[in-house]
């Protein structure tokens, strides 16, 4: 097990689900079929059917297993429900200003639905775990691979909560 819990919004454990049951539902068994089919013909040392199918067997199932564990291991974290949205934490949607006031906008997701080209990025990154805790106006310094950058926080937004609708 990991030594860091693997928070997830419930969105991307989701999309963990749908996966793992379109490959153990759908393509899992469709593929032992093809792979039956081709044992029946014969000769399996020369059968590309037979041999390509084990092979994609062997990486879905390695994607099933892992798709397990991630889940098994998920906690599903909603920012909708934070109480201190005043701060940034899990689930966030940050503005960011550098030194030369390129704004950068960032939502701090878990690790398996983090898509930096998206602004997605996982709680555990550097830019994540520099603005933790930070409030509008706040400075933080990063260590990034180009080098340290310092960002002032312009902006905190979370989804709205559903459940305190009335």
């Amino acid at each position: 097990m990991s030594e860091r819990p693997n928070y997830i919004t419930p969105d991307g454990f989701r999309r963990l689900r749908e996966e793992y049951e379109a490959l153990f539902g759908g393509e899992r068994p469709k593929l032992l079929e093809t792979i039956a089919w081709a044992a029946a013909n014969g000769d399996r040392s020369e059968n590309a059917d037979y041999q390509y199918g084990r092979r994609r067997l062997r990486e879905i199932d390695r994607r099933i297993n892992f798709l397990a564990r991630r889940m098994k291991e998920a906690k599903v974290t909603d920012p909708a429900r934070q109480p201190d949205r005043s701060r940034v934490w899990f689930g966030a949607t940050v503005t960011l200003a550098d030194e030369d006031d390129n704004a950068r906008i960032v939502t701090l997701v878990g690790e398996d639905e983090a898509d930096a080209g998206t602004g997605r990025i996982s709680w555990y990154s550097p830019i994540a775990r520099a603005v933790r805790g930070a409030a509008v106006g706040d400075l933080r310094r990063v260590a990034l691979p180009s080098g340290e950058k310092e960002y002032e926080v312009m902006a905190i937004a979370y989804p709205p909560d559903s459940s305190c609708r009335t």
